[in-house]
């Protein structure tokens, strides 16, 4: 992964990145990473099950998360019900 310096993001090489946010515990090398998110700003559609899939897959490429790594997301409008999320 590269880190895009101008949104401060990590972008995975197929540029084609769901993880928008990765909290661990310090830079440039984390030790331990705390969550993994995503934001997306669609006007008439909640984060559902489509993206949270693709969060999920995509988590894993994120050096030092895994299967157990929380997930966030923030969302302009709402989350779909049913989403084991730790945060929204």
């Amino acid at each position: 992964m590269a880190r895009d310096r101008g949104h401060r993001r990590l972008v995975e090489p197929q540029n084609n990145p769901e993880s928008d946010l990765i909290g661990a515990d310090r830079e440039p090398v984390s030790r331990q990473v705390h969550f993994v998110g995503s934001i997306k700003w669609l006007e008439n559609q909640p984060f559902g099950r489509h993206k949270y899939d693709a969060l999920v897959r995509d988590m894993l490429a994120v050096p030092g998360a895994d299967p157990d790594t929380p997930r966030v997301v923030v969302s302009r409008c709402g989350v779909a019900d049913g989403l084991p999320l730790t945060a929204h």
